[in-house]
Formats: C-alpha cells, sequence, structure tokens
C-alpha cells in the first residue's frame, strides 16, 4: 500500500530551467565517464563532494582537491564541440545520474560555469537528467 499526501504550495517552475537552450555539447562513454568520477571522488570533500570537469577537444579532465591537500585527477576521451569551460558539480549527483541510465554513451549539455548540466541519451531528448 502507498499513501501520499499533497503539500500545497508554490513549487519551482523546473519547466524553466530544464528548456533553457546549453550550446556546448559532450558525447562520452557512460561507463568510462561513471568510473572516471568513482576514481577521482576518493579524495573529495567529505561534505561537499565537488569535482571539477575541464572539457577540451577531445578529452575531459575530471579533478578533485580535499582540505588535507591531496589531490586526484583522471582524464578520458570524449567528443566536445565547445570552447574553454571549467565548470565543478557535486561527484554524488553526476554519479546517480549516469547509474540511472543504461545506454553507452551520454550527451550532457553544458553552457558556463553559472550553468547547470543536461543529461540525456543522444537519441532521446524526452528524458533527462
Amino acid at each position: 500500500m502507498l499513501t501520499t499526501k499533497l503539500i500545497d504550495g508554490k513549487f519551482p517552475d523546473y519547466k524553466a530551467v530544464m528548456s533553457q537552450v546549453l550550446s556546448q555539447k559532450m558525447v562520452a562513454d557512460r561507463t568510462l565517464l561513471y568510473e572516471v568520477l568513482a576514481r577521482t571522488s576518493v579524495l573529495t570533500n567529505e561534505k561537499y563532494r565537488g569535482v571539477r570537469l575541464d572539457p577540451s577537444k577531445g578529452s575531459l579532465k575530471v579533478s578533485a582537491h580535499n582540505p588535507d591537500q591531496e589531490e586526484a585527477s583522471d582524464e578520458i576521451a570524449v567528443d566536445f564541440d565547445g570552447g574553454n569551460l571549467e565548470i565543478g558539480f557535486n561527484v554524488t549527483y553526476l554519479m546517480e545520474a549516469l547509474r540511472a541510465m543504461s545506454t553507452e554513451r551520454i550527451e550532457a549539455d553544458l553552457e558556463d560555469v553559472n550553468s547547470g548540466c543536461m543529461l540525456h541519451v543522444p537519441s532521446d531528448e524526452d528524458t533527462l537528467y
């Protein structure tokens, strides 16, 4: 049995955020990206779990550091059609989205350091993470 309760209130318009146009596209192997995030996440800050993504033509550098001045860095091959971009994310959120996807390749739509990232299957624009 499942019981739910409708909460009366004003919720943020998620469609306004999800529908924004993100001009930079990165296509990567989902498994390789997940593995590089898992390896790098070992040295993230326990509270914020931040990793830095630095995509460039042909590669993606993933790096993390913690308050003990320890650093991790790894790189994988990707298809990227954008310019210089260095952007940070909570590694847990990225890994959970990748774990929920079941395809071999994923596409990440990016804009700039002040914007989010939209993950989806290249052939399926209807399911977004």
